[in-house]
């Protein structure tokens, strides 16, 4: 069957999916942004533990596979006294995941800003969280759009892997018609059809973004 007819056919299963994923996807990258400022702050901060900190935790998650993390934070923790329904488990995983990535690029934005922006903020009495948060962190995020946006992206994607803890997503619904009427491929082209046009979407409001903060060098 073609994959439009099929996705016609089951359009309640698969959107109520999408929702799903869009909702969890987007939650975490927005705690991710978030987890990746302060992990960038904490690299560039003249104390040394909290550089040590925040390389430790770039380290751990960037090494760690994906599956791994969702594993011992879904069936680990419970164990601790600590449980969490799907939905929230992959919002965290993913915020903490995609943080870490997130922390390496706006350090990299931080690292691309000129010194003498930071010395002339210092120049006038500011200190270092003010200097971060006000010069340098604003610039930095203006010249890093680009790869935030194929973060978002890889987000989106990897956000997929909470349907080994239960997540109920699109390719859930996909393996569930794919079982039942015995036609995967047009079941999961349908999937793939969703994905295409929303990061097809995403794609270009960061190159519009991009196009519209980038400095003029």
């Amino acid at each position: 069957m073609n994959p439009i007819t099929f996705l016609i056919d089951n359009w309640d299963l698969y959107i109520d999916g999408f929702i799903r994923l869009f909702q969890a996807a987007n939650l975490a990258f927005v705690f991710a942004m978030v987890v990746g400022v302060v992990i960038a702050s904490f690299r560039v901060s003249p104390i040394r533990p909290l550089q040590r900190f925040a390389a430790f935790y770039v380290t751990v998650f960037r090494n760690t596979p994906l599956l791994i993390i969702f594993f011992l934070f879904f069936f680990g923790l419970p164990k601790l006294g600590f449980t969490f329904t799907p939905f929230v488990s992959t919002v965290i995983v993913m915020s903490l995941y995609t943080g870490a990535y997130l922390g390496e690029t706006v350090r990299s934005g931080i690292n691309s800003v000129d010194t003498g922006q930071a010395e002339a903020a210092r120049a006038i009495g500011l200190n270092f969280r003010e200097v971060l948060g006000t010069v340098v962190i604003p610039q930095a995020l203006r010249t890093v759009v680009g790869p935030i946006g194929n973060l978002y992206i890889a987000n989106a994607k990897n956000t997929v892997i909470g349907t080994t803890i239960g997540l109920f997503v699109e390719t859930t619904a996909a393996q569930r018609l794919a079982n039942s009427t015995g036609q995967p491929i047009a079941a999961f082209a349908a999937a793939a059809i969703f994905f295409v046009v929303w990061l097809l979407i995403a794609a270009q409001v960061f190159t519009s973004i991009e196009q519209r903060v980038a400095f003029k060098r």
